[in-house]
């Protein structure tokens, strides 16, 4: 069943990245990540109640703080850069360049657990880079320009970077933790960071407007529940029942996906560019996770 969750994973992840890119139309990054992180919260806390599990008492405050920082930094951070690039590049070329999770993971293990580097892994990164470059020469979406198109690569790059460090950062205590409990803390850790910086912005009053019911709940309510909630359960259930790199290689089948809801249903154009990239990063993700 492990590798049926990990596919259901990249499938649901492909839909959410379809509603986040139509969200991205009218709702800025900060704003969209930060009705993310809020609603999924309480679904995670929610969630936790209701199997009767009890939010403290469950890992030393170290563990808890680690898992926060984690939060912090791959949700809080990582999903507002995120939005970021899709909003520039569009969910197509956003898929490719998420790529890159793949490559940062194997680095950050390596420099912080001490995991191994072989000949496979680094071609594999090499390629995957490879696949990022070729991207970055594609046409830009319409109303956009190369010089857009770059910096929201960068972003993504950004993205993939801070994803990838704040999962190795809270690797040791989620291998010894209730998932459920960490993922709901790593929720929360995000969560009340955001709700830190939001105190500080001018703009405050702006985005807690996009908690009052509006046209964009269309896209931002589904792509949340998706995305920051069905998803990651998907994607833990998937970890949890099969090989880590066979997960790891069918969640990132979500490039595929992405490609083909984003051409089909954002209309967004497949070029021989974007083909060649799509075969350079996924060859790289086989010799990096295999």
């Amino acid at each position: 069943m492990g590798e049926f969750y990990a596919l259901s994973c990249a499938l649901v992840w492909a839909g959410a990245v379809i509603f986040f890119r139509k969200s991205g139309e009218s709702v800025p990054p900060f704003t969209l990540n930060f009705f993310r992180v809020s609603i999924s919260s309480l679904m995670f806390l929610a969630s936790l109640a209701a199997m009767g599990r009890p939010l403290l008492n469950q890992g030393s405050w170290t563990d808890i703080l680690i898992l926060m920082a984690s939060g912090v930094i791959s949700i809080a951070v990582s999903d507002t850069f995120f939005h970021m690039c899709l909003n520039r590049v569009g969910a197509g070329l956003n898929a490719i360049v998420s790529s890159l999770y793949s490559p940062f993971i194997v680095l950050f293990a390596f420099f912080m657990l001490g995991e191994k580097l072989g000949v496979r892994q680094f071609a594999g990164m090499g390629l995957i880079i490879g696949g990022v470059l070729v991207a970055s020469r594609s046409k830009p979406p319409a109303g956009t320009n190369r010089r857009t198109l770059v910096t929201g690569i960068l972003y993504g790059m950004l993205a993939m970077a801070t994803l990838g460090f704040g999962i190795v950062l809270a690797k040791p205590v989620l291998t010894r933790s209730d998932v459920l409990w960490a993922t709901t803390v790593r929720q929360l850790g995000a969560w009340v960071a955001m709700i830190l910086v939001l105190f500080f912005r001018k703009d405050r009053r702006l985005v807690l407007e996009v908690f009052r019911p509006n046209p964009a709940w269309r896209f931002s309510l589904p792509g949340t529940v998706l995305g920051s909630y069905v998803a990651l359960i998907l994607w833990i259930a998937g970890m949890k029942y099969t090989a880590t790199g066979t997960a790891g290689i069918l969640n990132q089948s979500s490039t595929l996906f992405i490609l083909i809801l984003a051409t089909w249903i954002l209309k967004e154009p497949f070029s021989r560019r974007k083909g060649a990239s799509v075969f350079l990063t996924l060859g790289g993700i086989l010799l990096t996770l295999v």
